[in-house]
């Protein structure tokens, strides 16, 4: 028998897992990550800030009320009432960690407002670059932090165990050469699924690996049906498209169709700070009777290169002057509210497998995600993980075989570029029964080939299940209730 002083495995460079790393120290950590810079992440592209009731007149209280009618009341209420009540400890938590919050003139920490939100409670760290600032903080803190060991440039694509226990890892590098890590806990925070859809915000690694990789050991799966699209990315050519901050809304920005006519005029009394699923929705009703949908930012006031650096970098370098022009928009696979099923600590189903992040579901998000929640989540479950694991037991590791259950191999491209199609018609904003079961059927003969088409299946297999509208699950079946 071997007793650990085996490394706690983190599977995963995002905020998530570098909030996990560095809090289970003393715990020694190995991070692992696919990027050799971590920069690869959902979490580096996030523009929008993170939602925490700092304003006097806010509470946490106000936020998950918020919180709970975004998630169509899906929620575990006492995972949001929790998440609301960290987040100005997260905050704290997060200066602590050397990020630069944005403030204004007084020197008050400056709070913007989103969609769903009814009051000013987001905070960004170099405007709509606050995902990158949180990255480049924590990855800076990682790197420096004793107890962590960073290894970049590797795929974990197989899980060891051991008595039905998760016991390590297999990685494989660049060069297709494969290791095993055996380890104290295993913890995927592995991010989301937007890069299977064929168009996204996401960056392409946030494929559904970890996801797919905790339901071929055994793990429960939770609310898979709810997807979140973004109903402003910008209209380019392309797979992963670039993403316009919901905060140039908040700023003044305007949704407009062909005629320049308010797109959201009438269709929900929030307007264009509408909950995203009913904004991507109506963007993509007026696409798909074939208009385009321009969002018009040129009232929006200030420093564009101080409050809105990443769009307007962005958008010139696709030829487009948000500042003089509208900008084509179109909705985009954006954040999946399901994944493995988690408890509020972080543990799924399968002993020594714990999941944080966009991967995993402890309920939080409901049937939607409020805006600017996510990053919340990632920091206060990953504090929250660490500190569990860094306490726990050290588990015994026998001298006896070890099974190893592996994700499997990829999709061909051209199979995979089918598949990626496939779910944006039949998966997307808006889902309708025959379309689902024809992918379905697809996806069924595409598994033996490839471990994408195994996830996808079980994505269409939960859309299929819940037949009434819920959230982002939105249903148009002949005499479908809603």
């Amino acid at each position: 028998m071997r007793h650990a002083h085996l490394p706690i495995v983190v599977v995963g460079g995002g905020v998530a897992g570098l909030a996990t790393a560095l809090s289970a120290g003393p715990a020694s950590v190995r991070l692992l990550c696919r990027a050799h810079d971590g920069c690869g992440s959902a979490s580096a592209l996030a523009q929008g800030g993170i939602a925490a009731a700092l304003d006097p007149q806010d509470t946490p209280a106000a936020h998950a009320i918020d919180t709970l009618a975004a998630g169509a009341h899906h929620n575990d209420v006492a995972m949001v009432q929790w998440l609301t009540a960290e987040a100005s400890a997260a905050i704290a938590w997060l200066q602590a960690q050397a990020v630069a919050f944005d403030r204004d003139s007084a020197g008050d920490l400056q709070l913007g407002r989103e969609g769903g939100h009814g009051q000013a409670r987001i905070v960004h760290a170099g405007g709509d670059a606050s995902g990158a600032a949180l990255v480049l903080a924590l990855r800076a803190q990682a790197q420096a932090a004793a107890h962590v060991q960073w290894r970049g440039g590797v795929d974990v694509d197989g899980l060891l165990m051991q008595e039905g226990r998760v016991v390590g890892v297999r990685t494989c590098d660049e060069r297709g050469r494969h290791e095993q890590v055996e380890a104290a806990a295993v913890v995927l925070a592995t991010g989301g699924i937007g890069a299977l859809y064929a168009r996204t915000s996401n960056p392409p690694g946030a494929d559904g690996a970890g996801l797919a990789l905790g339901l071929a050991a055994g793990a429960e799966a939770r609310d898979l049906e709810f997807v979140q699209f973004h109903p402003t990315a910008l209209d380019v050519p392309g797979h992963c498209l670039p993403l316009v901050t919901e905060a140039l809304r908040g700023a003044g920005a305007r949704l407009l169709d062909d005629h320049g006519h308010a797109l959201m005029a009438g269709i929900h009394p929030q307007g264009d700070l509408a909950p995203r699923d009913v904004v991507s929705r109506r963007v993509a009703a007026v696409r798909a009777a074939g208009g385009r949908v321009w969002l018009d930012a040129t009232a929006v006031a200030g420093d564009w290169e101080q409050r809105f650096p990443t769009v307007l970098a962005t958008c010139l370098a696709h030829g487009f002057d948000p500042r003089l022009a509208a900008l084509p928009v179109t909705p985009a696979a954006h954040f999946h509210m399901g994944g493995l099923a988690t408890d509020a600590d972080g543990r799924t189903s399968v002993p020594g497998l714990y999941a944080v992040g966009e991967v995993a579901c402890n309920g939080v998000h409901g049937a939607n995600r409020l805006a600017s929640n996510s990053l919340l989540e990632g920091v206060v479950c990953g504090r929250r993980l660490g500190r569990l694991l860094a306490n726990a037991d050290a588990p015994v590791i026998r001298d006896e075989p070890m099974q190893l259950v592996e994700r499997g191999n990829s999709l061909p491209a051209a199979q995979l570029a089918v598949l990626h199609e496939l779910l944006w018609q039949a998966a997307g904003p808006v889902r309708e029964s025959t379309s689902l079961r024809d992918a379905w059927r697809i996806c069924t003969a595409l598994a033996p080939a490839g471990w994408q088409a195994r996830l996808a299946k079980a994505l269409l297999r939960a859309m299929r299940l819940r037949r009434q509208s819920l959230g982002a699950h939105w249903r148009e079946d002949r005499g479908c209730p809603h």
